[in-house]
This record gives C-alpha cells, sequence and structure tokens, in this order.
C-alpha cells in the first residue's frame, strides 16, 4: 500500500473511534443515538462521509476498520478472496460481536475461473423442535425479544463447516495462518468503536446474560466508553483451537459441550440443541440463481435466501414501468421512481412471504425458483402498478398449481454485516454473515475455558414464522422444523458482463428484510444511474416490509414525503441503517464504497 493510502486509511480509523488503539491526535466524532423501531435492525450511530477507494490489484470491503485491515493483511500476503473472507470473519467475531461471529452463519458467493458457486453456511433448527416453538402456553407467538433472548432461539452454527469447506477448494494460505490476525487483536485488546458502544448502551437485554454483563460492562452496567482497549482471552483460546484443530474444535469436545450447556440451562426459556445438532452440521454447495438483466448477469443466492428472487424481481418489475426521464432529481430519485420501486416491493414482498422458504422442505412454484423471474409474469406484475399505491399487495401465481402455503405475516428480521473481496488472481467474492438479532441470543459463550469474553451464540430460528399455521389450520412455509433452515433476507451478490462473462462488482449489506430493498437500489444506482460505488451507497433509503413506508430519517425533502402520501402511501421517517460494501471494476483496477451509516472501509492495492 502507497504511503498516501496509508495515510488515508490511518485518518479513516482515526476519525472512526480508533484513536486510542492507533495514538491519533484527532478527537473522537461524536454521533447521534436514534431510538429503535420495529425495521430497525441495529441502533444507528451517525453518518460519516466517505470518498470511495480506488485499488488496482485487490480490493476488501468489511464493516470495520479493522476486519478490513486483516483481511488486506492476507491478501497482501498472496492470500485468495476465500483466505481474507474467513480472516476477516474472525476479526469481526470479535470487534463487531453484535452483528456476526463464529456463532452464527453465512451465505457466501464464489467467483474463480469463470465458475460460480453458493456455499450455503445457514444456521439450522435442532432436532429436537417442534412447530410451536415460539408459541406460548396461548398458542399465541411469543414477544421477539422473549423468543430471542433465550436458549430456545439459538440454531446450529454453519459458518465455521462452510469457510473450512470453501477453504478446502479455493484457500491459498494455510488455514491456522488466517486466524493470527483475530487472536493478536484478541490478546492484545482493541478500542472500543463508538457503534460497539452504542449498540451496547442501547441494547435491552445483553446485560442480562451475567457473563456478557461482566464483559462488555463495568461494575456500574454502564458499557465501557469509546476507546476502551477491550482483550478478549477466552475468544483467542477458542480461535487458537480452531486453528489448529479446524471446525470441529467447535462442533465437538467442550466447545460444543458449553454451547450445549448454556442452551440448555438459559432462564429465560431452554433449546433443544445437542451435540448430536452440533456434530451433524452440514454446510451446502447450492448452485446459484444468476438472471439476465439487460448486458449484466446477476448471481445471487437461492432459498432459503429470499433476497435476490425479491431484489430481481423489483429490479425486473421497474424494468417493465413506463420509461422517466430525469429520475435522478440532483443527487435524489424521483418521486415516480420512488413510487415505482415502493409497489415493486410490495409485489415482491408479497410472493416472498407466501413461496419462499428451505427448498429441502417446501417445493417452488413449477419446481423451478425461476418462475417468480420469468418476464412474463414480472410485465403482468408491473402491470398491477398504477398512478396510486395498491395498498397490501396479494402474492401472484406465477406456476398453474395453486399455492399449498399460507402465507407469512411480516414479523422483526435482523441485521448481519458483509463482505465484499476481490483478490490479485481474479477471483471474488460477496458473504454476508449474521448471529441474526443484535448481539444475537444475548448468550455469551467462553468455549468452556473459563477465561473472560468469548463469542455470541445466534437467535437464528427466530427467522422462522413464529405462527405455524394460519387461523384456517394451513401451514406457512418458513414454519420451524427439525433440521430446517430458516429464510433470510442476505443477497451477496455478483454482477457479470453478460457477455464476457467478466466480474464487475460484488456488493451486499446487513440491514433485517431491507437487505433486499437496499441492495437492490444499490444495484440500480450501479448500473442503471452509472453512480459510482460510493455514490450509490450514499444515497438515502426508503423501503415498505407490504404495508408503510419508511423513509431515511432527515435525508429527504418534505415535498417529496408529502408526494408520495398524495399517491396514497403510509409515510414516516425512521433511521435506516444499512451495511452497505461495494466493489466495482473500473478502468484502472477496482473501485469500493462503504456504507457512511457505519464505520466500514475499504484497502486494496
Amino acid at each position: 500500500m502507497t504511503d498516501e493510502r496509508s495515510s488515508a486509511m490511518r485518518a479513516s480509523l482515526c476519525t472512526l473511534g480508533f484513536a486510542l488503539l492507533l495514538g491519533c491526535s484527532a478527537p473522537l466524532v461524536t454521533r447521534t443515538d436514534a431510538t429503535s423501531a420495529a425495521i430497525q435492525p441495529e441502533a444507528a450511530s451517525g453518518i460519516e462521509a466517505r470518498t470511495g477507494w480506488a485499488t488496482t490489484r485487490f480490493a476488501v470491503a468489511a464493516a470495520n476498520p479493522l476486519a478490513t485491515e486483516a483481511g488486506y493483511r492476507i491478501l497482501r500476503a498472496g492470500g485468495s478472496a476465500v483466505d481474507a473472507a474467513i480472516a476477516v470473519q474472525m476479526v469481526l467475531t470479535l470487534v463487531e460481536p453484535q452483528s456476526s461471529g463464529i456463532g452464527g452463519g453465512a451465505f457466501l458467493m464464489h467467483f474463480d475461473r469463470g465458475e460460480v458457486t453458493a456455499w450455503d453456511g445457514r444456521e439450522t433448527a435442532p432436532a429436537g423442535v417442534t412447530e410451536s416453538l415460539f408459541l406460548d402456553t396461548e398458542g399465541q407467538p411469543l414477544p421477539f425479544i422473549e423468543a430471542a433472548a433465550s436458549g430456545r432461539s439459538v440454531g446450529v452454527p454453519g459458518v465455521l463447516r462452510m469457510l473450512e469447506a470453501v477453504h478446502r477448494e479455493h484457500g491459498r494460505l494455510p488455514w491456522p495462518d488466517l486466524f493470527a490476525p483475530a487472536i493478536e487483536l484478541a490478546e492484545s485488546g482493541f478500542a472500543v468503536s463508538n457503534r460497539l458502544h452504542t449498540m451496547l448502551a442501547t441494547d435491552p437485554a445483553l446485560r442480562d446474560d451475567a457473563a456478557a454483563a461482566a464483559f462488555y460492562y463495568d461494575a456500574a452496567g454502564e458499557p465501557w466508553p469509546v476507546g476502551h482497549v477491550l482483550t478478549n482471552p477466552a475468544l483467542a483460546a477458542i480461535l487458537r483451537d480452531i486453528a489448529i484443530n479446524g471446525a470441529d474444535a467447535l462442533h465437538s469436545g467442550p466447545i460444543a459441550r458449553d454451547i450445549v450447556a448454556r442452551v440448555a440451562a438459559h432462564p429465560r426459556g431452554a433449546g433443544s440443541l445437542s451435540e448430536q445438532d452440533l456434530a451433524d452440521y452440514r454446510p451446502l454447495r447450492r448452485d446459484p440463481l444468476c438472471t439476465d438483466w439487460r448486458r449484466y448477469r446477476v448471481c445471487g443466492f437461492p432459498p432459503p435466501s429470499s433476497g435476490h428472487l425479491a431484489m430481481m424481481q423489483i429490479v425486473g418489475i421497474l424494468d417493465n414501468l413506463p420509461p422517466q426521464t430525469d429520475v435522478l432529481a440532483g443527487d435524489l430519485p424521483s418521486v415516480t421512481w420512488l413510487h415505482g420501486f415502493l409497489e415493486a416491493a410490495r409485489l415482491a414482498f408479497a410472493d416472498r412471504a407466501l413461496y419462499v422458504a428451505d427448498p429441502d422442505f417446501v417445493a417452488a412454484p413449477g419446481s423451478d425458483w425461476r418462475t417468480l423471474l420469468a418476464p412474463a409474469y414480472l410485465r403482468d406484475r408491473a402491470g398491477l402498478i398504477g398512478e396510486q399505491s395498491m395498498g397490501r399487495a396479494e402474492a401472484g401465481n406465477p406456476a398453474p398449481e395453486t399455492a399449498r402455503f399460507a402465507p407469512q405475516h411480516e414479523q422483526t428480521a435482523y441485521g448481519t454485516s458483509h463482505i465484499s473481496i476481490v483478490d490479485a488472481f481474479g477471483n471474488g467474492l460477496a458473504m454476508t454473515t449474521t448471529i441474526e438479532s443484535a448481539f444475537g441470543s444475548r448468550i455469551l459463550a467462553d468455549g468452556g475455558t473459563g477465561l473472560p469474553g468469548g463469542y455470541l451464540l445466534n437467535n437464528e430460528l427466530t427467522d422462522f414464522s413464529f405462527r405455524p399455521r394460519d387461523e384456517a389450520g394451513m401451514p406457512i412455509a418458513n414454519r420451524v422444523e427439525p433440521g430446517k433452515r430458516p429464510r433470510s433476507s442476505m443477497s451477496p451478490t455478483l454482477v457479470f458482463d453478460a457477455t464476457s462473462g467478466e466480474l464487475l462488482a460484488s456488493l451486499g449489506s446487513p440491514g433485517g428484510a431491507a437487505i433486499i430493498h437496499y441492495t437492490a437500489r444499490a444495484l440500480w444506482a450501479l448500473f442503471d444511474w452509472g453512480l459510482d460505488a460510493q455514490r450509490a451507497l450514499d444515497l438515502p433509503h426508503v423501503i415498505t416490509l407490504g404495508g408503510p413506508v419508511f423513509m431515511e430519517q432527515g435525508r429527504w425533502p418534505e415535498a417529496t414525503l408529502e408526494a408520495l402520501r398524495a399517491r396514497g402511501h403510509e409515510v414516516s421517517e425512521r433511521e435506516l441503517t444499512s451495511g452497505l460494501q461495494a466493489i466495482q471494476r473500473t478502468a484502472e483496477g477496482w473501485f469500493g464504497g462503504a456504507d457512511p451509516r457505519r464505520e466500514g472501509v475499504v484497502m486494496g492495492e
């Protein structure tokens, strides 16, 4: 890395709250706390301006500067994109525990020598679950936090075994080397960032776990302040074990027994996760969903993710609306475009609620998920969009047979972390990784080490429908079943030139169900409006999960809000904390963007 880039990177890190670790003299940036909302997966921690990063040979974009630095270190040592992703994930487990970690799962899209593969490390439901897992004694759904912050919500972690499987095929550096950055940081300590501090301060349940309360908060129950150097000896020991013994170190032996014991003894609700569940977990290599769109080929994850299907439905429906001029009014999308985007999202989410679930348990319409993206079907769906909002949309019928399931009521879905990487060998990946809710199940596991710290267990089972059936007894596709993988909104995306097959971009975001809107809008901004990656990620957000419309707070003129209301939309403002990362090809190499709403950066050479 050049001295100029090194200086710029250091300045970015100082600005983002790593002053104590790096010895910066600049004051820390103060950001505004935000109130939580049902559609807000993680608390907001302010906006930091970005200018984007240009590289020539390789690039890594991740949600935390220390994680990006770990990936950069691996790429510079001759590692592959997969090698770098493993190093990034291990550091994120340490420095961004609210979003992802070795106690959770991930979807990884990978490109190597013309082949695109989809690696499924999604958590699975334990063998002992029943479909009434999240119902109370009267058969009603539990409140979300009561379900999530408990042992009953913990699914079988999958990210480590998935990464190990991908590394066997695409790794260049030895597995143990990839854990060195995280182990070093866990032992020497890292400065608590403003975002982590904000998340700790606003979380309603993490303090209820004695181990987490002792580790992340002081004796008075206050979160460690920004800049406090936090070491994690338990995680260092766990990662060292995994580096030596592979993913089996987590799926058997003392670490596995520790997981099972904590889940079984949870005072708010025990789970059924067993050592056999952990031992039996297997990642899956799936066929990606690749959709031709204009002169591009967009590849994303198939079910159990709903992300690619919903994204490309939105994009395809927009393409079937009347052409517009002056779509961008200054730096903002026009009201006409926003109306079309929101109505397309309503239609996509209606189909998502009825059809999409684990394909090992639920058949696709017409036995092919691509029926939901068929050009004639999208034209018909676009024809339902008028000048006024349709309100609640109904699912379509993309195949002759009638749906055998009831639609799932929308429920809160939570957030994750996204990694985009291109290496010097022409490989690229997009990986979205999660423990589901902020701080997952709020269970801090020390791997049986007895040392302070550790890692957080997921609450991924709350991505299933709490209600297994509708009032008439019709089953919901995404209900809880043993061994099943919960539906996801994660949308790791790779974009190619449809003619040459050249990789053009890697992108994705955290954000619960809003991941779909964030990534679809970024895709459109990159390849329809021609914006660079940073400008595309900077644009303000607008989403609907099928009902009210949420506009990113303080980012839209009042005239835009009123114009949408005049079209029949129920509009309010919210903080919408995406965490988009994107890397796009340029004539000189690559250009990366990082979401200004979080603390991520891009590095490369």
